[in-house]
Formats: C-alpha cells, structure tokens, sequence
C-alpha cells in the first residue's frame, strides 16, 4: 500500500495539470501539524506573487497556535487582502492533495469571504 503523502502527491499533481492547461493564477495550500501556508502563484508557475502564513508576526499576534481552524481563517482572509492589492481577484484553488476539510475548507472559505473567487 502507498503511504499517505505519495498519495497526497498523486492528488495535488492531477490538479495541478489541470490548473496549469487552464493557464490560471493559482493559490496553493501547505499544511504541517503547527503551520499553515499559502501562496498566490503566477499562471505560468514560476514567480510567488503573494503569500501568507501563521509564521508571519502580524499573524502570530492574533492566533498563538498555528495549526488550527482559526489560524487558517486568519491565513485566508490575509491571502485574499494582498491578492486584492496586487489586482488579482480570481484563482484557481489548489489543495495540494489535501481534503477540503478543517484547515483547508477554513483558509478556503475565509478567503472567498474576502472578496477572492475561485
């Protein structure tokens, strides 16, 4: 039986071709057990346009732990914000193989919440 991040891998990289054929601006997820992440890639995937995550001091200052539903929601609201000033309203989520459950649904939902669309 494979493992589960092999798996995981699997998952994210048949999004991610779908993304890149759709020729979109992509905002892409990682998770560990203490942090969260998120990244506003370009649509040829080669340049970070903005990013946020629960490492960052204005966000530490909100949430003290990084790993849970109310971090992620701090995330995405924040990722939507810079995506917003930089004039990117519309994205292509990518889970990176995740479930969309808990963290990911969080950080997703509070992004739409924002103003991005997805």
């Amino acid at each position: 039986m494979q493992d589960k991040n092999a798996a995981r891998l699997r998952r994210a990289r048949k999004t991610r071709a779908k993304i890149s054929e759709l020729r979109a601006v992509r905002l892409t997820v990682h998770r560990s057990n203490s942090h969260l992440y998120a990244q506003i890639i370009a649509s040829d995937g080669n340049k970070v346009l903005a990013s946020a995550s629960t490492l960052e001091a204005e966000v530490k200052k909100t949430v003290p732990n990084g790993g849970n539903v109310k971090a992620a929601e701090v995330v995405g609201k924040r990722i939507a914000e810079k995506a917003k000033g930089i004039g990117i309203s519309e994205v292509a989520f990518d889970r990176s193989g995740y479930r969309y459950h808990g963290r990911v649904k969080a950080l997703a939902e509070a992004a739409r919440e924002a103003g991005l669309k997805f």
